[in-house]
């Protein structure tokens, strides 16, 4: 026995409880020999009967994937416990594969028994259930972990799509024509290649555009133009490309957003061949593509209604077959932004040209590509500068166009901005000059209400118009970052600072009252986060817009490592999921207008844990930060 009791007092957690407790528990355990290397238990299968103490030897821990490879591999030595964290938060489950080395001698602690330490002692508890929480920021580890659960009805054709490259897809040959070739003979070449796109090249060989079935149509049959005429006359415009390392989900989001049936297919450098639209939609049947497809051909403001009110089913449906709340986001922000762009095409086709060049941007959430089903409009117009006798007549013509895009849009469901931060409102749309002073200002002149009220522009993106005037105005960006502009970043780390991570100091969740339940906002809890990330990307003077992309470019330049980038990357989808998954809920199952507000009371125990690790991590970005930009503790 005191063999026994001297080991037990090295093993954590037990050197957490007293010795008498400890002599107690030395009578229960049961010492398990293996003579030979053995299979003992089978990840989420194998029930476990008891906590596995490991006096020598070694347990090797693993999952194995769809094809029976190791994968994340772990070796338990003397000292180590293994199935504490199955028991406790896995059904009793085996949560990994584990094999028993040859030679390997176990303590055995009876499963009930050790259900009831964890019930008289919370320290002893929380060392297991931390320990889950820390090992679920780790993206491979909660991928084998999480359950899934296949809905009834589904948009997805294929799960393949969110994990299948663009090179594993059949690609088409290119057929290319040089810019003098005859119209005539470039169809020829088209008809007997069996390829509705043909790519026009330049003296060089480069590709500058292409010619399609639809330009052959519209450019030369409805024109009556003479066939003979060189193809450069008739070529479409911009040409779009994605690397093969690209996933199919990614390659369709980009069509869609840049308006392209063709992507030209890039290895290595140069052009391996193209994909079509139709041909990748056809493969996914029902997908939230062909949904995205659905709304791009709607033909009507109620048709535009009803797609975006089935937006949460597609959300739920995505979520419950473990798509990753990231590409969720990219999902709905698609379909908002395919809306948007087909509100500003009508209301222009209503009102006439626009008497100046402009561009359409939208902000905040919109602007980060992270929208949620809680959404409303944040956008701006930025038109050119013109001289000043038809300065007044332009700004007129802009805020009836804004007022027309957003008042059809909260029509559809993308509601009014609550703050006001709509083009509509006068102070958001104005000349190229006008809103460079807005941001000199901005940045030049900060204070803590100034960049708690316009940190939202900071997270600006092109969505229609001129993209140069967009280009424009982030160079001059860039120009005055460079500048003595320390107040700012104080500004916006302070801000970055203004919400904690809800957990108290006894680690319990903090919460408000909301009606009749306790909870916190989820909202204000990824915001530190998302405002973090945006003072390191501005400092950097990274332009992307989207907290994922934002933290990929700053770890790529050594500004976080490789564990950081892990755990805030981790920590900000895990939110969002669990954001998305309550607001398609709410509007689905329940009925009820979405909200961001959660009771702690309602999540699993492995949610609770998982969500107290999260903030812990948030927590120590805050003070990393307020050590950087405020050089204060």
């Amino acid at each position: 026995m005191d063999n026994r009791l001297a080991f037990l007092k090295t093993v954590s957690p037990f050197d957490l409880l007293p010795e008498d407790v400890l002599l107690g528990v030395v009578d229960l355990l049961q010492e398990v020999r293996y003579t030979k290397e053995s299979l003992i238990y089978q990840q989420d299968s194998s029930k476990l009967r008891s906590l596995d103490i490991i006096v020598a030897g070694e347990y090797e821990a693993f999952f194995y994937d769809s094809e029976q490879n190791k994968r994340l591999p772990e070796a338990l030595r003397a000292g180590a416990c293994y199935g504490g964290q199955s028991i406790l938060l896995n059904k009793k489950r085996s949560i990994r594969t584990v094999i028993a080395k040859k030679g390997t001698v176990v303590y055995a602690l009876p499963r009930r028994d050790f259900r009831a330490l964890c019930l008289a002692y919370p320290a002893f508890f929380h060392f297991f259930t931390a320990l889950y929480g820390e090992r679920m920021l780790n993206e491979e580890y909660a991928h084998f972990v999480k359950p899934t659960s296949a809905p009834e009805e589904n948009f997805i054709a294929a799960d393949q799509m969110y994990s299948r490259k663009i090179e594993t897809q059949e690609v088409r040959e290119i057929v290319a024509v040089p810019h003098d070739t005859p119209i005539f003979k470039a169809a020829q070449q088209m008809a007997a290649a069996k390829v509705s796109c043909a790519f026009v090249t330049d003296e060089q060989g480069d590709i500058i555009g292409y010619l399609t079935d639809i330009t052959l149509r519209d450019n030369v049959i409805a024109q009556q133009l003479d066939a003979a005429r060189p193809v450069v006359e008739i070529l479409a415009t911009p040409i779009v490309a994605i690397n093969s390392e690209a996933y199919v989900y990614e390659a369709i989001l980009l069509m869609f957003q840049t308006k392209t049936r063709y992507l030209l297919v890039e290895k290595e450098g140069r052009y391996m061949g193209f994909l079509s639209r139709n041909k990748l939609l056809s493969d996914l049947a029902q997908s939230p593509f062909m949904f995205i497809q659905a709304v791009k051909s709607a033909q009507s403001m109620q048709e535009l209604k009803r797609r975006w009110e089935t937006v949460p089913e597609i959300v739920n449906q995505l979520l419950s077959r473990g798509v990753k709340p990231e590409i969720v986001n990219q999902v709905i922000t698609t379909v908002a932004d395919t809306i948007a762009l087909k509100v500003i095409e009508g209301v222009l086709a209503e009102h006439g040209p626009a008497p100046a060049k402009f561009v359409f941007m939208v902000l905040g959430s919109e602007g980060r590509k992270e929208q949620t089903l809680l959404t409303d409009q944040d956008n701006a117009i930025i038109y050119e500068d013109k001289a000043n006798e038809q300065r007044e007549l332009v700004r007129a013509y802009f805020l009836r166009f804004a007022e027309a895009v957003s008042d059809q849009l909260n029509h559809i469901g993308l509601s009014f901005c609550t703050g006001g931060f709509m083009a509509k409102n006068h102070k958001w749309t104005h000349s190229l000059s006008h809103w460079k002073r807005n941001y000199h200002s901005w940045m030049n002149e900060s204070n803590n209400e100034t960049v708690m009220q316009f940190t939202t522009f900071f997270d600006c993106r092109y969505l229609y118009g001129e993209a140069s005037i967009m280009e424009e105005l982030q160079a001059y960006m860039g120009e005055v970052l460079q500048g003595p502009v320390e107040r700012f970043f104080y500004y916006m780390a302070n801000n970055a600072l203004q919400y904690e991570p809800p957990l108290t100091f006894f680690r319990n969740f903090r919460t408000f009252t909301q009606g009749t339940q306790q909870v916190f906002d989820l909202k204000k809890t990824m915001t530190p986060i998302v405002d973090l990330v945006r003072v390191y990307a501005l400092k950097h003077q990274i332009f992307k817009t989207n907290t994922g992309e934002r933290l990929q470019e700053l770890h790529e330049r050594g500004v976080f490592t490789e564990k950081e980038y892990q755990e805030l990357f981790q920590a900000y989808y895990y939110l969002m999921g669990m954001r998305l998954k309550k607001q398609a809920r709410q509007l689905i199952n329940d009925r009820i207008p979405p909200t961001n507000y959660l009771d702690p009371k309602v999540l699993t125990q492995v949610e609770q844990v998982t969500l107290k690790e999260i903030f812990k991590v948030i927590a120590d970005f805050q003070l990393r930060i307020k050590v950087v930009f405020t050089k204060t503790l």
